[in-house]
């Protein structure tokens, strides 16, 4: 914890710790009251937001601190790529740069670099030729980088702990879409077929050896994935291809959480994720995270279809944090009841974007507070 950040707000009142609160919660029951936190900004925010920009805030970890939400921390493995290509630019126009990331992808970005997803435009991979030097390059299983230091995991870890803790899953599909582009993913799902799925399979046994590694040096209460793998109209790959390819490494990946006695499960989705929600339960995921309100609608009617199977962490539209306080307060005087049912954590549904003002922002805390924090 950064203890030279200042403190913006005092922490919510509670009489049980925050690790205490986050299990129970997540459980189904009781709690002193709601567990407290926030998905994170823009950079913009930082730039505009005179509590952060007068206060030296210059990222999310330092507005946590600052906002003295509830504390929670997560176990990342110590790569993805290795050696990363070189990040570069490689040509640039008036509005616009053309920049090899580290992933080896070419991508257009903003010469004026303010923050936007990155319109990717070329991968280094095209044919499965391409896959094998990239595998063999870049993500091998027996690179000496990818060991755990147990002393990394005992800092985060120390007796008497009174945060959760959770570890990081990676991604399946979400990753090959990356490296791939989406145009990419969508024609060698069909063109190369066996390149995909052992992509989907790289990605899974890379995420079995971590967890080999760290399941048995700590005492975890959460597990957490990425995969942005849908848009506004639904999934960026056919659901048969989820079920059959995408669903069996996440069951994999369950089934030693599950001996480790891991249960809450979620996995970072924007869009709209309905058509994959039963896929993601059936593959032991039963939290969905950030809930994107315009791609998947609003967080009540997934609850009450899938009560008592499913959590939510998020859920707050973004675009209503936008419109002030009576719209503010609406909306999260409706989220109420399903909060104190359990299993819903709520907070906006994405990284809170500049269109919010700050103190629009500060009132839907405020707010928040007295409808969740009693």
């Amino acid at each position: 914890m950064n203890t030279d950040t200042k403190i913006l707000r005092p922490k919510w009142k509670g009489t049980l710790t925050d690790r205490e609160r986050f299990n129970r919660q997540m459980h189904f029951k009781s709690v002193d009251r709601c567990f407290n936190r926030e998905f994170g900004y823009w950079n913009e925010n930082f730039i505009q937001w005179a509590m952060f920009r007068d206060n030296g805030i210059v990222d999310n970890e330092q507005a946590d601190v600052a906002l003295n939400f509830d504390r929670m921390l997560e176990i990342y493995p110590t790569r993805w790529l290795n050696p990363t290509f070189e990040t570069k630019t490689v040509s640039e126009t008036a509005g616009t740069r053309l920049i090899q990331n580290e992933e080896g992808l070419l991508a257009e970005v903003p010469a004026d670099r303010h923050d936007t997803i990155p319109h990717f435009i070329a991968s280094p991979i095209k044919e499965p030729g391409d896959w094998k030097r990239y595998k063999e390059e870049h993500l091998r299983r027996d690179d000496p980088a990818r060991r755990v230091d147990p002393d990394r995991i005992a800092d985060k870890n120390p007796k008497g702990r009174d945060y959760p803790l959770g570890v990081y899953c990676g991604s399946m599909i979400g990753k090959v879409r990356d490296i791939l582009t989406v145009e990419g993913l969508a024609y060698h799902i069909y063109d190369y077929p066996e390149m995909v799925e052992d992509m989907v399979e790289t990605c899974c046994v890379l995420t079995e050896d971590f967890l080999d590694q760290v399941l048995p040096l700590g005492d975890f209460d959460f597990a957490s994935g990425w995969e942005d793998i849908c848009y506004n109209r639904g999934p960026l790959v056919g659901l048969d291809f989820f079920k059959n390819v995408v669903v069996p490494r996440y069951r994999r990946i369950t089934k030693k959480l599950r001996q480790h006695g891991i249960d809450i499960y979620y996995t970072d989705c924007d869009g709209d994720i309905r058509l994959i929600i039963p896929l993601l339960l059936e593959s032991g995921i039963n939290t969905m995270f950030p809930l994107e309100v315009n791609g998947s609608g609003n967080p009540m009617d997934i609850l009450a279809k899938y009560e008592g199977q499913i959590r939510i962490m998020g859920g707050v539209d973004k675009m209503v944090m936008a419109q002030g306080p009576g719209p503010i307060r609406a909306y999260l005087e409706k989220l109420r009841p399903w909060v104190e049912k359990g299993g819903f954590i709520p907070h906006c549904d994405h990284r809170c974007p500049p269109n919010v003002t700050q103190e629009d922002y500060l009132y839907y805390l405020k707010v928040k507070e007295e409808l969740f924090g009693m």
